[in-house]
């Protein structure tokens, strides 16, 4: 695949993220419950998962390679989620997804420097912290 269908099908995926805060905070507004937003939420990911896996034909995974800490991922979705439709109503998209973003690239910057669960190497630099600043920077003038 060429880099450029990589970038188009990355800022697409920003794009249902974003699509996705906004459809579970009106949820929440309608059922009156941050919890049974996130629930649908992941049930309706969950249903589209199997379906493609099953589309697809995948095997079962297998439990043989089991590491417990790779099965917390859903974890620490739902805190994402959770988060997400809480804040949305109050701060406004544009400011949520900012702050989730830069939290992701300061997040992302250390489990590269540090190689984190298996992220390979990509140690910081003063261009790669600058970067971050400005991102960081950006999300202050969006709630300006």
């Amino acid at each position: 695949m060429p880099i450029i269908w990589g970038y188009a099908l990355a800022l697409a995926a920003g794009v249902c993220f974003v699509f996705q805060q906004a459809v579970n905070s009106n949820l929440r507004m309608e059922i009156e419950s941050v919890w049974w937003a996130g629930f649908v939420s992941y049930a309706g990911g969950s249903l589209s998962m199997l379906i493609v896996a099953l589309v697809l034909r995948e095997p079962l995974p297998s439990l043989a390679r089991f590491n417990w800490v790779s099965w917390t991922g859903g974890i620490f979705g739902a805190m994402y989620i959770a988060i997400s439709i809480l804040l949305l109503p109050r701060l406004g998209a544009a400011t949520v997804i900012g702050l989730i973003v830069a939290g992701q690239m300061i997040g992302s910057l250390a489990f590269d420097h540090f190689g984190f669960l298996g992220v390979p190497l990509h140690h910081l630099t003063a261009v790669r912290l600058l970067a971050a600043g400005f991102l960081v920077a950006g999300v202050t003038l969006i709630r300006l």
